[in-house]
């Protein structure tokens, strides 16, 4: 699913919100995600995961095409841990809940 199918199944689900007001909703949550991660800062949304930054040092590395070895520079990457209901609903055998959007 991309972002645009995202914002469509949530204007769907909830008729009293304009699609314009959902995506700009959607839109300043992951700003913030971002503005946050930008800044170090951890974000926690209980139940479903969190995302982290996490450093990578810098090392030496290998062209694939070419064999050559590179230095390549340290750097910062995201990193998300996914939550304990997401990932029971994940790995549900039973497929029960699977189309539900509850993650309270």
């Amino acid at each position: 699913m991309i972002k645009s199918e995202l914002i469509q199944r949530i204007a769907a689900a909830n008729p009293h919100l304009y699609q314009r007001d959902v995506e700009r909703i959607i839109n300043i949550i992951l700003d913030e995600i971002i503005a946050a991660m930008a800044r170090g800062e951890r974000v926690e949304l209980r139940g479903f995961g969190a995302f982290t930054v996490k450093h990578r040092a810098a090392r030496q590395g290998r062209n694939p095409r070419t064999g050559d070895t590179v230095f390549v520079e340290d750097k910062f990457v995201p990193f998300f841990k996914t939550g304990k209901e997401l990932r029971e609903r994940l790995n549900n055998s039973e497929g029960e809940g699977s189309s539900s959007t509850d993650f309270n």
